[in-house]
């Protein structure tokens, strides 16, 4: 087969792009503490012999970021966006090497759907354009950052402070797709963490009735909280809602068609820490407790904040000691950015892709707040952050031909 394309480049080289994975694979970029400098550097030693600018930028020297550019046809620019670093492994609950290993058609190891197996087929884009002096359609960023896993500030927040990213549309390659089910997210949930503290008077164990419990009246609180706001249904925008449908249809095969609903048609509340008391034989005098409250995009968030905190200020004895909050973000599902990832990955794939929302929300939220249109969208599995991380060979090269095809179809899509 000829190399004329960049798809059909990385078609004929696959054995190739197995093999820069299985580089990526093999250091360890943990994080905590997520030391991003020789990765870096094995990806600049994959680089140096290709015709594309490469800047490394860091805030933190040992968690440095990759900048790479290649001149397009055009004024516009898609930007590219990976991460680095992965969550810790315990390599005693692995079967195969959690530093990454290759058996049969699937590719093993920390990172690789999660997401190193896409960092890869992107750098391969990178080199089936300048392989097949291809000039891609439009002007191409790639940010290869650190710190992704832990919301840290060295990885993309430090480039965008630094204006490094001028781009008018990006992809992110996080996992968006599992077995039998491939999707973009176009949008993410709005949070609101919340520390709550309780205060009571405390008394012997044996004589509860003579003092306040701070953790029944805590708690009593969360569950008040729960009864007010994780029964109401949300306003959701209506130009959300058919996001929210497909979300809808896309989660409900793995928790059912109700928990599906209820999960972006209402609050969700969960109570992560809880902590107060000093003995089994005390009341407990203080408690405090982490609350984590998320929000389809479309909702407001600062108008629920606010009657959280109405409800809290009726609930004796309980605080807040601090809270965080984001809102929620969308793209248009009909965008030329989302059409344009939708379409290419249907063509490559052969199957139907959905447009749902992520249940969270990460560097597609910064990068929408800035002003730059952002989806999310590998084809990966449903093994992130598990034991026996896998790739499938085959994913890892269809994620490069959809990197390498999307610039001219996203150009095509601007143009109509």
């Amino acid at each position: 087969m000829s190399d004329t394309t960049p798809p059909e480049y990385v078609r004929t080289h696959r054995e190739e792009l197995v093999a820069l994975t299985l580089d990526l694979l093999a250091i360890d970029t943990s994080n905590p503490p997520g030391d991003t400098r020789e990765i870096a550097s094995e990806i600049e030693r994959f680089l140096d012999p290709l015709p594309v600018a490469v800047e490394r930028f860091a805030v933190d020297p040992a968690k440095p970021n990759l900048l790479v550019r290649i001149p397009g046809e055009s004024d516009r620019t898609l930007l590219y966006n990976g991460h680095l670093d992965t969550v810790p492994f315990d390599g005693e609950a692995w079967s195969h090497d959690p530093l990454g290993e290759h058996v049969d058609d699937r590719v093993y190891g920390r990172g690789a759907t999660d997401m190193k197996g896409a960092v890869a087929s992107m750098l391969f884009a990178i080199r089936a354009f300048t392989a097949t002096d291809t000039d891609p359609a439009v002007d191409l960023q790639f940010a290869f950052v650190s710190d992704e896993e832990v919301g840290g500030d060295a990885g993309l927040p430090a480039l965008l402070e630094a204006g490094k990213l001028e781009a008018d549309a990006c992809v992110i390659g996080e996992p968006t797709c599992e077995e039998g089910r491939h999707s973009i997210t176009v949008a993410d949930r709005g949070s609101i963490w919340l520390t709550l503290e309780a205060s009571g008077e405390g008394a012997h164990g044996s004589r509860p009735a003579l003092g306040i419990n701070a953790i029944d009246r805590l708690y009593g609180a969360i569950e008040t909280v729960r009864e007010r706001f994780g029964t109401r249904r949300l306003e959701i925008d209506a130009a959300v809602a058919p996001i929210v449908d497909e979300s809808v249809e896309y989660y409900t095969p793995s928790m059912g068609e109700a928990a599906a609903r209820e999960l972006f048609w209402y609050p969700s509340i969960n109570l992560g820490v809880l902590e107060g008391g000093d003995a089994i034989n005390s009341v407990p005098q203080s408690a405090r407790a982490e609350v984590d409250v998320r929000l389809t995009a479309g909702v407001h968030t600062p108008d629920v904040l606010a009657g959280i905190r109405d409800c809290v200020a009726d609930c004796d004895g309980i605080t807040i000691a601090d809270v965080a909050w984001s809102v929620g973000t969308a793209e248009d599902p009909d965008s030329p950015l989302v059409e344009a990832v939708a379409s290419t990955a249907e063509e490559t794939t052969g199957d139907r892709v959905f447009r749902r929302s992520a249940t969270g929300g990460g560097d597609a939220k910064k990068l929408r707040n800035v002003g730059i249109g952002t989806v999310e969208f590998a084809l990966g599995t449903d093994t992130v952050h598990a034991p026996d991380e896998y790739v499938p060979t085959d994913v890892l090269v269809e994620n490069a031909v959809i990197y390498a095809q999307l610039p001219a179809t996203w150009q095509s899509r601007m143009e109509q």
